[in-house]
């Protein structure tokens, strides 16, 4: 039951395909993913990271930083990610709270030290109820708590909203969220994943280009904000539009 396994088994047959569009017009494919994913899950057993461990990832959004978010899962660990905006005294406390094995601070540094090992293609195996992620909260009420998230949490979270909203090998999703809390990270990924679709990968919210990615995607996922400036934006037309499915709005 672990995770990975059930994202993998929805990717393309053709591996080839890709899995994320980039602006600058490189697309990265699903096998490519594959093998970071196998290379980096070796790198995180040599650096000793044993099932049920916490790796914990402070870095920018980045595709490397998906390709350590499914090494976790892959070796069965949890991943423990944090906003880059936290302040040092933030993180000191997290790390004290959750206790990783495995701070990563780079994640295009890690992974491409992990692309000079052999592949670890086997899947660790994982219960319903093991850890797959801890998620800290906001802290508006007190101290940020790690609420604890299960493979079979997200799997049937993830299985549902796929589900609910449709998707299909045929979409294609912008993806303008970080990568930090639970939209970005896991409603957004994990659908596409499930569909073997690409994603329109944008390392930040830019009206630019959103708009540019919006003729050659299907669905986007935002929090309100991004739907404020898109609307307060000329450019943000019903013909910009027409090729949308759906746009997903919360967080």
């Amino acid at each position: 039951m672990n995770l990975y396994d059930l994202l993998a088994s929805r990717f393309p047959d053709d591996r080839s395909k890709p899995a994320f569009l980039t602006p600058d017009g490189r697309a990265v494919s699903y096998g490519a993913l594959e093998e970071d994913v196998a290379r980096t899950a070796a790198l995180l057993v040599e650096h000793e990271v044993e099932p049920g461990d916490r790796v914990g990832l402070q870095s920018a959004k980045s595709i490397e930083a998906v390709v350590v978010y499914l090494a976790t899962l892959k070796v069965g660990a949890v991943f423990l990610p944090l906003n880059t905006a936290y302040t040092e005294s933030e993180v000191d406390y997290f790390i004290e709270d959750a206790e990783p094995a495995l701070f990563v601070e780079d994640a295009v540094e890690l992974v491409a030290d992990a692309r000079t090992r052999e592949p670890l293609w086997e899947t660790t195996p994982r219960e319903e109820g093991d850890l797959a992620s801890i998620i800290y909260t906001s802290g508006t009420t007190g101290r940020s708590k790690g609420a604890m998230l299960s493979h079979g949490n997200l799997a049937a979270n993830a299985l549902a909203l796929h589900a609910a909203w449709g998707f299909s090998s045929d979409d294609v999703l912008l993806h303008a969220l970080p990568i930090f809390h639970v939209h970005g990270l896991f409603v957004a990924l994990h659908c596409a994943f499930l569909s073997g679709a690409p994603m329109a990968w944008l390392e930040k919210y830019d009206d630019a280009q959103v708009l540019a990615a919006l003729p050659k995607s299907t669905v986007m996922m935002g929090v309100p904000t991004f739907y404020t400036r898109l609307l307060a934006n000329a450019g943000f037309t019903r013909e910009a539009a027409e090729h949308m499915r759906v746009f997903i709005s919360g967080s």
